[in-house]
């Protein structure tokens, strides 16, 4: 990890809730003060995702979709001896290319996904399979593992809750109040979203040789957060 943020600048709403009987039977309005804070800490990334695309062209629609379905066959069969990695395939599509003075013909595209943790030996296999096997690199994106982003918010959810005490008592010292408890209380971790592919310069000059594909992981940020009431105890008149 690199750095722990505990920002604890948070919005505090003074509403007032349900009402308590005194003593003399006389309602008296409880005071309830809404706290936000959180807690993040920066981790690098530990996965790469690549995405390859295979097409084919052909007068014919099944030729061209026998050429992709063995391109990709050969394709799969290199990324499995990756390390560590898991690969799949997605978004195949056919489509009737018709331009005016020429005959029509079809065009077949499927794409591939490989993800892993090394990223010196999936950068060396697209570089491979590019300038062996004719499959564009059309996407490079890094994230953080599961595994490694729970262990993360599991560290510093214990000091989001914290700094979500210190704001709660700030804001009950604020309002002159003697004490507080916590009423409703919501702990929000992001989960982060779906890799997407950056668009990677290696597909639009295909290499002639093989050349790793230089790749800087990044890092990511995980926040959790804590919003919640903190109910006040009356002032003593």
């Amino acid at each position: 990890m690199k750095r722990t943020l505990i920002p604890l600048a948070a919005a505090a709403a003074l509403l007032f809730g349900p009402s308590v009987r005194a003593q003399e039977g006389q309602p008296v309005p409880v005071p309830v003060v809404t706290v936000s804070a959180n807690a993040t800490t920066t981790v690098p990334n530990d996965r790469l995702h690549a995405w390859f695309r295979v097409e084919a062209d052909n007068p014919g629609a099944a030729t061209a979709a026998a050429e992709v379905n063995q391109r990709v066959a050969k394709v799969l069969a290199k990324l499995k001896t990756l390390p560590e990695a898991q690969s799949s395939t997605s978004g195949y599509t056919t489509q009737q290319i018709v331009e005016k003075g020429k005959p029509s013909r079809w065009r077949v595209v499927q794409t591939i996904k490989v993800e892993g943790s090394d990223f010196a030996a999936i950068g060396d296999m697209a570089a491979r399979l590019q300038a062996e096997d004719g499959a564009a690199l059309s996407g490079l994106s890094f994230a953080i593992s599961d595994e490694l982003r729970r262990r993360t918010q599991d560290a510093i959810t214990q000091q989001a809750i914290a700094a979500w005490r210190t704001r709660a008592q700030a804001a009950a010292q604020g309002f002159g109040s003697p004490g507080w408890r916590p009423g409703r209380v919501t702990v929000q971790t992001g989960d982060g979203g779906r890799p997407y592919p950056m668009m990677a310069r290696a597909e639009m000059q295909m290499a002639a040789a093989p050349a790793p594909v230089p790749v800087e992981a990044g890092s990511t940020d995980v926040t959790v957060s804590v919003t919640g009431e903190a109910i006040l105890e009356p002032v003593r008149r």
